[in-house]
């Protein structure tokens, strides 16, 4: 495997590698299951690991527990479950979603996948919901910060912009988000308000009591119980010492990057996996190609979305045209 440029310490892989490595469902679904289970299959329902193999059944692997007996594949228990699409789609999406700084449409990968644009939009969205990366309790110093995404007022047609009454972040989506220095970790998650209740909850779920805080001069940080200290954006004023917000603003910067580059569009509804996404893959960077791809696998199990559950409301804006 070629090392990665940027980050020589990386053990990367290129796409002809991923190809020889994935030429077939087989392959694939061997890899899903070593990732999976390491130590042999284990049953989903029961956990036993007293596991029959090889039947040749759409559900190769069966329970032999006397009390369980279930029959179930790789597949069961994870975001996986009830695709049709076959493993070797899925190893290559998890490539292509991790291999590309700023991600890859869903229109991308139904045409590199033969896939329908339907089943790249959900398999997209299966795989954000299965992104781990960080968590724990930031030890800091913390900076935190807002920001608001959403398209530009002069943009929108007349028939929405008319709607819309005050300044600045009106019509558009809130995300807080913070950054540990100590671990480069981020964690950040959309927000339907940026009131003290919301902001002060968000830190104090992600940063110890005693953790120092640098934040802009925002009102809502000024009552903080943390240890904390502003900069004044609203002076020109960006860095002073230590204190500054330049780290998280880098992140929003390569989220937004996303946005206008590669997505166009990141509606309100779906928007929280998109920043889900972009947090973990700040936060596993650091991992050889593989075993990033590991972590996402790892990240699958026990968690399902559904496309009724995809596209069902959720108390934001779909975006989607009347």
């Amino acid at each position: 495997m070629a090392s990665a440029p940027g980050k020589s310490f990386r053990q990367g892989m290129s796409l002809i590698e991923a190809m020889k490595m994935f030429p077939d469902d087989d392959a694939a679904e061997a890899w899903f299951m070593r990732v999976r289970w390491p130590h042999g299959p284990a049953c989903p329902e029961c956990g036993s690991t007293n596991v029959q193999t090889g039947a040749a059944h759409k559900m190769p692997l069966r329970c032999r527990e006397r009390q369980c007996r279930k029959r179930f594949s790789v597949r069961y228990g994870t975001v996986m479950q009830s695709s049709k699409l076959g493993y070797q789609v899925w190893a290559m999406a998890i490539y292509l979603c991790l291999t590309s700084l700023k991600s890859v449409s869903s229109m991308k990968l139904h045409r590199d996948l033969n896939i329908t644009q339907k089943s790249a939009w959900h398999l997209a969205h299966r795989l954000r919901t299965a992104f781990e990366g960080g968590g724990g309790i930031f030890v800091g110093p913390v900076e935190v910060d807002e920001t608001y995404m959403g398209g530009r007022r002069a943009n929108m047609p007349k028939s929405k912009r008319e709607h819309l009454t005050g300044r600045g972040a009106v019509g558009k989506t809130a995300i807080v988000g913070a950054k540990d220095r100590a671990t480069n970790q981020v964690c950040a998650q959309v927000v339907e308000h940026t009131d003290k209740t919301t902001i002060h909850g968000f830190i104090a779920e992600h940063t110890a009591p005693e953790t120092t805080v640098y934040s802009d001069e925002a009102a809502v940080y000024a009552s903080l119980p943390n240890p904390h200290e502003a900069v004044n954006h609203g002076n020109s004023e960006y860095v002073r010492g230590d204190v500054h917000t330049n780290g998280v603003e880098s992140f929003w910067s390569m989220l937004k990057r996303a946005h206008k580059g590669t997505f166009h569009k990141m509606s309100p509804k779906h928007l929280n996996r998109y920043v889900r996404e972009f947090a973990a893959k700040h936060n596993l960077r650091d991992l050889d190609t593989l075993d990033l791809m590991g972590t996402v696998v790892s990240g699958m199990d026990g968690k399902q979305l559904k496309y009724d559950a995809l596209i069902a409301p959720n108390g934001f804006a779909s975006g989607a045209r009347a």
